[in-house]
């Protein structure tokens, strides 16, 4: 059995690993932390969780050796107690923006500040199995990428890299739930502000830009992303919808195959694209608790767009999840271990 303790296990980021890993047939769950609920059971954070495991949250400065250590830190806090932190486990994977960017001239762009430890970037692998199953697989050290950035990079990679649409014009609306805010209540989770809102918090400069732009980069060429974030009311969720513009006569048909090339046997990508019904594009409704990227498109036939669209749900897909794929790559295990919930309907 693989030791494996959660840093920070009291968020919703943290909650749904142990949720995962609790089900996980070669996981051992050693510790999970908490700063303010040291010694409560997780329970009383958790509370689906309550009669299914004994639990209790730990101080992190009692913290034991373990072969696995999640970090589900606020952004900024891993890289600053990587020293304290990074001794107790020969593998890491981190679940904040700490070591997503390659560039450390990013962080003080987009966070705000320079970054503690940018000698250990290089040494990080960005966490979409889509993309990096080779390296993960031999990686120590993993970085879960940003919910939105996962969606829109997802969506978006096999057609760009395909080099079927311009790079340069990438026109995204993401439209995300209130759980990716967080465990903390302020103004813009409160219900009375929350509740019947759709909200544009972020019309231009979201963090998750920098991931955007950097995983897009193909053959050198960084494109252009104009990148908008709206916030519905949705506890869990994202739908990313993303205009892009063909390169030559790309039918319908040329999408599709582009799609099944890049990810016909990818155990958590479905293409969603139906003729008739209701159901007939990505909704983020029904990935809830699941793993998967639902990604769907629609070719413009009165002009040179294509309308991408990618649904996955933010806490699973867009974190935990990633983690516990990239975990199950790192050790060799079915890489779909703990990870086979297929969501309900109705909801």
């Amino acid at each position: 059995m693989i030791k494996v303790s959660i840093v920070g296990a009291s968020g919703y980021g943290g909650g749904e690993l142990l949720r995962l890993l609790l089900f996980h047939p070669e996981i051992e769950i050693l510790q999970v932390t908490s700063e303010s609920l040291a010694g409560k059971p997780v329970g009383r954070s958790h509370p689906n969780l309550r009669r299914v495991t004994d639990l209790k949250f730990s101080a992190v400065e009692d913290l034991k050796p373990c072969d696995v250590l999640c970090l589900c830190l606020p952004h900024g806090e891993a890289m600053k107690r990587w020293d304290a932190l990074s001794g107790l486990a020969g593998r890491v994977i981190d679940l904040s923006a700490d070591f997503r960017l390659r560039d450390p001239a990013g962080y003080p762009v987009w966070y705000g500040h320079e970054h503690a430890h940018p000698e250990m970037l290089e040494r990080f692998v960005y966490g979409l199995a889509e993309l990096y199953r080779d390296e993960i697989r031999e990686a120590d050290y993993v970085a879960c990428t940003g919910c939105l950035a996962a969606t829109a990079i997802l969506s978006l990679a096999p057609l760009v890299r395909a080099g079927a649409v311009d790079p340069a014009r990438l026109f995204m609306e993401g439209k995300i739930g209130s759980s990716a805010a967080g465990h903390r209540a302020d103004r813009s989770t409160h219900h009375p502000d929350r509740s019947g809102a759709v909200r544009s918090f972020k019309p231009t400069g979201h963090r998750h830009t920098a991931e955007i732009v950097q995983e897009l980069t193909f053959g050198g060429q960084a494109p252009g992303v104009h990148f908008s974030a709206t916030a519905i009311e949705l506890v869990r969720g994202i739908l990313m919808t993303t205009h892009a513009f063909v390169n030559g006569n790309l039918s319908d048909r040329d999408v599709w195959g582009i799609y099944r090339e890049a990810y016909d046997r990818e155990p958590f990508i479905r293409i969603i694209k139906e003729r008739q019904g209701v159901f007939r594009y990505p909704d983020p409704k029904f990935l809830a608790g699941t793993n998967y990227c639902d990604i769907g498109f629609e070719r413009d036939g009165h002009s040179e767009r294509v309308v991408v669209m990618g649904a996955l749900d933010n806490l699973v897909k867009g974190a935990a999840g990633q983690a516990v794929q990239a975990l199950n790559i790192m050790y060799g295990w079915d890489e779909r271990t703990a990870l086979e919930f297929s969501g309900l309907h109705p909801v």
